[in-house]
Parts: C-alpha cells; sequence; structure tokens
C-alpha cells in the first residue's frame, strides 16, 4: 500500500522510527558501540601515530586513507549514538536526561577527534614535493580533492598540541560567548509569551499587534544591546587572534576555505548581488505601494501581502510535492516515497519539540531524517520541498560517493533545497487565481529578497564590522548600530524605515557569530534559479542537475560547474540568476497594475 495516498489526514503518530540506530533512549548497544568505537579509534591512533611511512610514501598512505576513510564512514561524530541523542533531543529539548546523554556523547568523541587530528594535520603539513608526487600518483586519484583541500588548508594548520588547545578552550572563548546573549533573549516573556513569540508578531496582520510586539522588542534589545556588544568585541577579538595565529589574509578567509569555494567566486557573488541591490528596492517599493504607505517601518519589511488562501493537509501536501518531484526525475519520487514509507520524517508540532524544520544526516551508514512542523499553510508544504530538496541531495550523494566524500559544502547546500521549492510553488501558481498569484509571488519575492540581497548586506556589514574592530581595537553598540543600519539601507532603500531601534536589531541576529557564512544562502538560491532556468528550457538538462547533486564534497563548486560548461566566478553566471528574481518582481508589478492595486 502507498502510504502517501493515504495520509489525507494530520496523525499524531508521524514521527522518526529512530530503531536503525537505537530501539530506545536506554538500549544496551548504546554503551556496547561507544566501547567499540573506541576500540576502533584507538587502533588507528597507535597503529599510525607509531607508523609515518604514510607521509612519504603513496602506497601506505592509499593503505591509510582506506583505513581513515572507513573510521569517518562508521565511527566518525559520536558514531550512531551521537546521532540518535541529538535528533532525541530535538524531538523533546526539554528533557534533561537527553541532554545529559547528549552532553556525555559529545565529550567522548571531542577526546577522540582531539586524539585522531594527529592523521590530518601531519597530513598537511607534508612538503609541496611530496603533495605534488601524491597528488600525482594515480591509485591515489580517488583521494585527490580529499588531499588537495587538506593540503591547502594545512598551510593555516597550527602544531598538534596548539590545535588541541584550540580545540578546548573553543567553547569557552568562543561557543559561550555565541550562547550568551541569545539565551538572554530566550528567557525574556512578555504577558507570558516567550521571545520567540513576541518576534513572531511583528509580522501580524493587526497594526496594533505588531507596533505592540516591536516596542517590546525594542525594549529587550536596548535591555541587552550592553552584553551584546561585550559579546561581540569578544567575538571579533577571538577571530583576530586565531587569524593572526593561522596567517589568513582577510577575515572571510577561513570561511572561504572551510567550505571549499574560492574567495574570487564568493567576491564575484558579492559584486554582483550588491550591484543589483535596485530590484530589492524595488520591490520595497511594490510593496509599500500595495499596503498604500509612502513607506513601510523597519519591522514591517517581512508583511506578508494579500491571502494566499487555503488548507494545505500533510496529506495533500505530500501527494503535491510527491507529484512535481516526479514530473522532475522518478528517482526523486522514489527518494520521498521511502522517507514516507520508512519513518523518516517527523511531521507536527507537539510539546517539547524544537521549533522550525530542517533535514539532517551525519554519516553515511545513517539515515537521513526531514523534521516538519506542519500546520497546514502555505509556506508548510513549501517547507516540505525544501527539506526533500536537501534529502534528494544527500541520498543522491549516498548512492554515488563514498564517505569520504558524503556531505554537502556550504556554498552549494542551499541549491537543491531551493531548486524543489520553486518548482513546487510553480505547480501551487498554476492552480491560483490573479489575487491569490500576486499574495503568492510577494510572498515567494519576500523571501528571495531575504535570501539574496539581505544575506549579501548581512556579508558586507561583518567585512566592515571587522575591518573597522581591527583598526580601533573596539567598538561600541551605537558604532556597531550605525554600520548595520548603513547596510540595511544599502539594499532596502527609501521606502523601508529605518525606524527609532532598528539600530539595535543585530542584537539577535545569530549569523554574525558564525561568521561570514551568510554568503551561501545568496549563492545556493542563485546557483539553484540558473539550473531552474536550463532545466526550464531543456528537460535533458535534469541528468547535469543529478550529477551536481551526486559529486558531495568530492569537488570544489567552481570545478563542478565548469565540468557542467558554467563559471560560477564570472558575474554573467550570477547575473542569470538575478534575471530569474526580477522577471518574477516584473510579473507581480504587472498583475498589481492588472488587478487595479497600483
Amino acid at each position: 500500500m502507498n502510504k502517501t495516498k493515504n495520509q489525507n489526514r494530520p496523525k499524531p503518530d508521524i514521527v522518526w522510527n529512530l530503531k536503525p540506530l537505537f530501539k530506545s533512549d536506554n538500549d544496551s548497544r548504546i554503551e556496547k558501540e561507544r566501547r567499540i568505537i573506541l576500540q576502533k579509534s584507538c587502533a588507528f591512533i597507535n597503529k599510525w601515530k607509531k607508523n609515518t611511512d604514510y607521509l612519504t610514501d603513496p602506497k601506505t598512505l592509499l593503505t591509510a586513507l582506506r583505513e581513515y576513510e572507513k573510521w569517518i564512514g562508521e565511527y566518525a561524530e559520536g558514531g550512531d549514538g551521537g546521532y540518535y541523542f541529538w535528533l532525541r533531543n530535538r524531538q523533546n529539548q526539554n528533557n534533561p536526561d537527553l541532554k545529559a546523554k547528549l552532553k556525555k556523547t559529545e565529550d567522548f568523541f571531542l577526546k577522540i577527534d582531539n586524539n585522531i587530528q594527529f592523521f590530518t594535520l601531519n597530513l598537511a603539513k607534508i612538503p609541496a614535493k611530496t603533495q605534488k608526487q601524491f597528488l600525482a600518483y594515480p591509485e591515489l586519484a580517488k583521494y585527490k580533492h580529499f588531499l588537495k583541500r587538506l593540503f591547502d588548508r594545512g598551510k593555516y594548520f597550527l602544531s598538534d598540541p596548539e590545535e588541541k588547545v584550540l580545540n578546548l578552550t573553543t567553547p569557552t572563548s568562543y561557543s559561550n560567548w555565541v550562547r550568551l546573549t541569545s539565551d538572554f533573549l530566550a528567557k525574556e516573556e512578555i504577558d507570558g509569551e516567550p521571545f520567540s513569540k513576541i518576534l513572531g508578531l511583528i509580522d501580524d496582520k493587526d497594526k496594533k499587534t505588531r507596533d505592540s510586539a516591536v516596542r517590546e522588542l525594542n525594549n529587550i534589545f536596548a535591555k541587552y544591546v550592553d552584553v551584546a556588544e561585550a559579546e561581540m568585541n569578544s567575538l571579533l577579538a577571538y577571530k583576530k587572534v586565531t587569524d593572526e595565529l593561522r596567517k589568513f589574509p582577510r577575515p572571510d578567509a577561513s570561511r572561504h576555505i572551510s567550505d571549499d569555494v574560492e574567495t574570487e567566486v564568493v567576491d564575484s557573488l558579492l559584486k554582483s548581488v550588491s550591484g543589483k541591490f535596485e530590484i530589492a528596492k524595488k520591490y520595497y517599493k511594490l510593496k509599500a505601494q500595495l499596503f498604500g504607505v509612502k513607506k513601510l517601518q523597519y519591522h514591517e519589511r517581512n508583511l506578508d501581502y494579500g491571502d494566499v488562501g487555503g488548507k494545505y493537509s500533510y496529506g495533500d501536501s505530500i501527494n503535491l510535492v510527491s507529484k512535481v518531484l516526479a514530473g522532475l526525475d522518478p528517482e526523486f519520487s522514489e527518494i520521498f516515497r521511502r522517507f514516507n514509507d520508512n519513518g523518516q520524517i517527523d511531521a507536527f508540532p507537539r510539546k517539547g519539540k524544537s521549533s522550525g524544520a530542517f533535514c539532517t544526516h551525519s554519516l553515511k551508514s545513517q539515515p537521513t531524517y526531514l523534521f516538519l512542523n506542519h500546520t497546514d499553510k502555505l509556506v508548510d508544504v513549501l517547507t516540505i520541498a525544501h527539506e526533500m530538496g536537501h534529502a534528494i541531495n544527500n541520498e543522491l550523494t549516498r548512492k554515488r560517493k563514498s564517505p569520504i566524500y558524503f556531505g554537502a559544502l556550504t556554498s552549494t547546500t542551499e541549491v537543491a533545497s531551493t531548486f524543489m521549492e520553486d518548482f513546487v510553488l510553480e505547480e501551487i501558481l498554476k492552480q491560483s487565481d490573479d489575487e491569490k498569484k500576486l499574495a503568492i509571488i510577494m510572498q515567494k519575492l519576500n523571501s528571495d529578497v531575504s535570501s539574496i540581497f539581505r544575506q549579501i548586506a548581512f556579508y558586507r556589514f561583518e567585512q566592515e564590522l571587522h575591518k573597522n574592530y581591527r583598526e580601533k581595537g573596539y567598538l561600541t553598540h551605537k558604532e556597531i548600530g550605525a554600520l548595520f543600519q548603513k547596510h540595511m539601507v544599502s539594499y532596502m532603500g527609501g521606502y523601508i524605515e529605518q525606524s527609532p531601534g532598528s539600530e539595535n536589531w543585530w542584537v539577535y541576529v545569530g549569523h554574525f557569530r558564525r561568521y561570514f557564512y551568510v554568503y551561501s544562502y545568496a549563492s545556493g538560491l542563485l546557483i539553484s534559479k540558473s539550473l531552474q532556468s536550463s532545466v526550464r528550457n531543456d528537460h535533458k538538462f535534469m541528468e547535469k542537475v543529478k550529477e551536481f547533486l551526486s559529486t558531495g564534497t568530492s569537488d570544489s563548486p567552481k570545478n563542478i560547474f565548469k565540468s557542467l560548461g558554467v563559471d560560477i566566478a564570472s558575474e554573467k553566471f550570477w547575473g542569470n540568476g538575478l534575471k530569474e528574481v526580477e522577471t518574477l518582481l516584473q510579473k507581480a508589478i504587472q498583475l498589481a497594475k492588472k488587478l487595479g492595486k497600483i
């Protein structure tokens, strides 16, 4: 029986089947696995710490890499136990017993990871002449990109003892600071309503409700802005110190190297998108016109226009997404069917469950899982498509790549998700009248503007933030706020008012604490839009899309696309994706005029 055709009613029992990992939180196999991981890890460590022939002899290196790959495929990241308790914590984040078990697993693996890192550190630091010999050795061809990436990063690695010290002190010098402000914010509540709920109210249809919410938020941000100032300066100092120790040429270089993306590609993206900020400004102008105001206030920039209407039950949503995936490629719909049949989706909100949605995977040997909070809204349908895009990416990579290349690069991780999401949206638009079409397109444009233009403005803010800190040595919250507003204006233009209090809205943005990763939202979405355009022009291009989605981390994005005949270091490439957004904006303007809205 095909379950996807019989899930038209929400069922409270659509939860993850975690039995492929463990039967329960107290499964005796958890401790048994931990002993095995420790045994296998120690065996590898003892063997290759004593035998350093792999640093000079390619045949010995081949043996060592095969054993290392086996360790990565079966025992890394805390094994099944680490994955299992991370998943269980998402299902019930208020359970202290689960938190304790997860922490115990994390501590266990941190020690192993610290002890095994000598292998890659030593390999990364071999002489350039030996590196060339290894890269040219035919039998090491499978590991060529892994080695090349390691050698590229090796020039920035410190010694093994120094790396261990940084690993052990990072929680106190970085991670704890990152959590500081967010933990304070999470404890705030107004009339019994938590911070996250208040934040959601700024998009409420009722102006009194959203204006009241923003007053409370501004008070909260003002309350903690001094704390956030201390936090941000500490994070900027930590980044400066580690960059200087590792001799990175610029603050964002470490991000590019870890993401396997060339700096020239990111710079080309920044230049292309910031050169087209006019698209975002035109969008906000249209939005202000549709709402009948001269300017929208800062907190109103994400307001939904119109009514997308209708309820999308979980069963109907599953069937719609399945139909679209089947139209794109039969393998996509087959993967989706398996996820529904095998209990790899946790579908509905419930007490204790985390908010939001995600697709997660760890080791190649473990199942991929989808996490949803379906509430029968249009956005929930698109969320299924989005997260299933990530899942399809994972499964294609799982099928075609070895454990050492299993996963997705940060720079392209959003490609598959937005690719699937946009095709589902296209199907929904076919079934909508003009009023609903305009509302849906405006909602989609809001998402595109936020993911592309806002994130690039964020990135440029980060660049100037780190630059100013390194010149001055300390930044006040007023200086940070002024810089934040400057970059928000750069893409929003004059149709969004930088309302009093908005200078402190950097306080809650977690992106800035993770250093320069925000470009990936823009790069992923624009690559996706370029691929969508190619598929619409010729459906046979889907084979190239699948080829890309199957590469995992086996090559850099630039090289992957070069093999497909595309140069992503070219501004022209990014311009093609931006044209897709501009075309959608023109469609919205035409619909608004047709309906007499402007």
